[in-house]
């Protein structure tokens, strides 16, 4: 009973949003939030798709920042974080700006998170 209930849960919701599809468009950048967790700062970062920031000893690549029609507030981004320390990035995919503990970056002392997309 349970299994079905859920089945017909996941059908109707994937059957809902699929007849409510929206158009998805590409922003020119993304403005990210980056929380310094030993100083309690926080600062904005608007990055160019294709760009690199640094933030503390942090390097910031956006690849790609899509949203919504109309609500660029809800946006979606791809990043690759690095920290000098490590040979691997320290958070390689996409954050959503309306989810951020969904994807996030995992690092002892920054957080950064996605806040919306830009169009210009």
């Amino acid at each position: 009973m349970k299994r079905t209930l859920q089945a017909a849960l996941a059908t109707g919701l994937l059957a809902g949003g699929a007849a409510e599809a929206q158009t998805v468009l590409e922003g020119t950048g993304a403005v990210l939030r980056g929380l310094d967790k030993l100083s309690s700062l926080t600062s904005d970062l608007e990055v160019k798709i294709g760009e690199t920031v640094r933030y503390g000893h942090l390097q910031v690549t956006l690849s790609d920042c899509r949203y919504p029609e109309g609500t660029p507030a809800r946006a979606t981004a791809y990043l690759v974080i690095e920290d000098g320390a490590g040979d691997a990035p320290a958070f390689a995919g996409w954050m959503l700006a309306s989810a951020p503990a969904l994807n996030a970056l995992d690092h002892q002392r920054y957080d950064i998170w996605v806040l919306r997309c830009t169009t210009e």
